[in-house]
């Protein structure tokens, strides 16, 4: 299988109206943006037209592949299939319901050249309605006083080299996942940036972040990563980083 520069993991459930839009710009930005990447879709469990739409895709453009679930296994599952079928040294999620615009994230692939991870934070949150983004600021709130960091926001497009991921033995499937894996990382040592970033808005369906399930996962990561990090102490800065990420090159540290 080709060797590529990014993987873009996209998770897709019942998404038929999107797709084809997501997976339409998506490469689009990386050919605008001249990087040698993959889309992944994660077929999750969709009961409508999305696999057929995304197969009909396939056969015009060899950078997509498909890998699909039986039953919806969430998105943080479906990112992490993506990580281990990806052939790519960086790794990004977008969803398959074309909220991103993948130029904005793309256009700080480079960033990867002195980082390991690249945040991106929402400068336009116009763009989402008022209890989503009180929602968020709470969230980011707990988040930053319980851990000692400071993130403007940890539930984006992020980008990943993916040396760093391959480090991680704990996966967790739900919302959870991205802030998780920053947490995990960054207390670590694991060198990033954080870069603007304007947000669309979903041509169709209704985004699936905002229930009491997707809260109570939520909730179940959160208590998992607070014991990992204060009482079982999995996961230190210890100056041991991957041999193929910018921390280990810039800091000098041990392998």
């Amino acid at each position: 299988m080709e060797q590529r520069d990014l993987s873009v993991v996209m998770p897709a459930l019942n998404e038929q109206d999107n797709i084809e839009h997501a997976l339409s710009d998506t490469l689009k930005g990386l050919d605008h943006f001249g990087i040698n990447g993959e889309v992944i879709v994660i077929n999750d469990g969709s009961t409508d037209e999305t696999e057929k739409r995304v197969r009909s895709f396939m056969q015009r453009d060899s950078r997509i592949r498909m890998v699909c679930h039986e039953t919806p296994r969430g998105i943080g599952a479906s990112f992490w299939d993506g990580v281990d079928a990806s052939c790519a040294e960086a790794v990004v999620m977008l969803p398959g319901d074309n909220e991103n615009d993948p130029a904005e994230i793309f256009r700080y692939f480079k960033l990867l050249e002195h980082v390991d991870i690249v945040i991106p934070f929402i400068f336009n949150r116009e763009a989402r309605p008022w209890l989503r983004n009180l929602l968020s600021f709470v969230y980011r709130f707990i988040i930053n006083t319980t851990f000692l960091v400071n993130f403007n926001y940890t539930n984006g497009t992020i980008l990943y080299r993916k040396a760093v991921l391959k480090e991680i033995s704990s996966r967790n499937s739900g919302f959870f996942f991205q802030t998780d894996i920053l947490i995990r990382t960054v207390k670590k040592g694991y060198l990033f940036a954080e870069v603007p970033y304007r947000l669309g808005l979903r041509e169709s369906g209704r985004s699936s972040a905002v229930s009491f399930p997707s809260f109570l996962k939520v909730v179940k990561g959160y208590v998992r990563l607070v014991r990992d990090q204060y009482f079982t102490k999995q996961e230190k800065e210890d100056g041991r980083f991957s041999r193929e990420t910018q921390t280990a090159i810039r800091k000098g540290a041990r392998p």
